[in-house]
């Protein structure tokens, strides 16, 4: 199952006919995917495939029938500390999808960047506080990024420069979206 969350401080800058993305996801933020539904990403959660080498992608509204760059292309560069996650992109406008997604950026409807990850058995913890769940997600398998309208993270807003659990998810024809999130 795959979860998500959002990244925030993403940039596009044009630089010699090709378009950069530059986004920072700051650990250790917390938002309301729902009502009474926290979530944490702990410092160095997605470390494990970020520092293997593992490839990674960009991608148009999860969907990998759109991608926009990867690691094993050349074009994404993934880099985790332990204050955040740094991704730069070369975003080529060769395809309809890449031009769709400027275009929309462009537009202002693509506003935030939305991680899809796995976590494993004990990479997380759930704890209620008050009458909210709080779940904060300690180590994850980090699969690809993508660009999304609304972020489910405050600070998952893009910026433009001129230069219940995975089960309470929807049900699709019988089996279950592999998209699903925490978020109920």
């Amino acid at each position: 199952m795959l979860w998500g969350a959002s990244l925030g401080g993403l940039e596009l800058r044009s630089e010699g006919g090709e378009t950069r993305l530059r986004a920072t996801f700051p650990y250790g933020a917390e938002t309301e995917l729902a009502p009474g539904r926290r979530e944490v990403i702990a410092a160095r959660a997605f470390a494990d495939r970020i520092e293997a080498g593992e490839d990674i992608h960009l991608l148009a509204g999860h969907d990998y029938e759109k991608p926009l760059a990867s690691r094993a292309a050349g074009t994404l560069t993934v880099t985790d500390t332990d204050a955040a996650v740094m991704i730069e992109a070369r975003i080529d406008g060769g395809t309809s999808w890449a031009r769709d997604f400027l275009a929309a950026h462009a537009s202002g409807l693509i506003r935030g960047l939305s991680p899809g990850f796995r976590v494993p058995p004990g990479g997380d913890r759930v704890v209620g506080r008050g009458d909210d769940l709080v779940r904060t997600v300690t180590r994850a398998q980090l699969f690809e990024v993508s660009a999304v309208t609304v972020p489910a993270y405050p600070e998952a807003q893009i910026e433009a420069r001129s230069w219940a659990f995975a089960d309470l998810g929807p049900w699709l024809g019988g089996r279950r979206h592999p998209l699903n999130r925490w978020r109920a």
